[in-house]
């Protein structure tokens, strides 16, 4: 019987991207409590029970299971020289079949932010995702006036593409969002079709 891998690392010059942990509860909720002022204006609303033990348990076993699914793939990122938990990143939504396309979403910590690491870790996630899992496209979505997310998308290659009227429900209402995306280099003209 194949046994599915359930765990994943990709690592770049500063980092370690890797599935999140149970052992991580404790950097996790630190730093999105210390960050919640930064993070909560570009992000869903926090459930309730956001930083319980419970909620991040489900997310380290949803992580599991959709990265041996082929679904999604949730990494941490974790500065090597320190083993800090500085924020996460997940290509998630990974369609096969004529898309070949993933989404990608990520939040770094307040005092992580501006110095590169999220930038580093984009573009080795899309690196990944075109050279070993085979995605032809990665897109993005963020809040029009978010400069920071939209600059890092545009230094890591990501292409305008349009406006999603209403398209996420960010710190409790509706938002129209601006939609960018990445398209593997040789994905213009290869076809597979005979």
């Amino acid at each position: 019987m194949l046994r599915l891998r359930r765990k994943m690392r990709i690592e770049t010059e500063r980092l370690s991207l890797r599935t999140p942990l149970h052992a991580d509860f404790r950097a996790w909720t630190s730093l999105r409590r210390e960050s919640a002022d930064f993070l909560t204006p570009w992000e869903p609303s926090w459930a309730a029970d956001h930083l319980s033990r419970r909620a991040f348990s489900n997310r380290v076993y949803w992580a599991s299971r959709s990265v041996a699914a082929g679904t999604a793939m949730p990494l941490f990122l974790i500065r090597r020289t320190d083993e800090a938990l500085l924020g996460a990143i997940t290509l998630d939504n990974i369609r096969r079949g004529p898309a070949q396309a993933g989404t990608l979403g990520y939040w770094i910590g307040q005092p992580h932010a501006r110095q590169g690491y999220m930038r580093e870790a984009i573009e080795a996630v899309v690196h990944h995702a075109f050279h070993r899992l085979d995605v032809s496209r990665v897109e993005a979505a963020c809040l029009p006036e978010n400069a920071a997310s939209r600059g890092v998308l545009e230094r890591c290659g990501f292409k305008y593409e349009g406006v999603a009227q209403s398209y996420l429900q960010i710190d409790g209402r509706w938002r129209t969002h601006v939609l960018y995306a990445a398209l593997r280099p040789d994905r213009r003209g290869r076809t597979d079709a005979r």
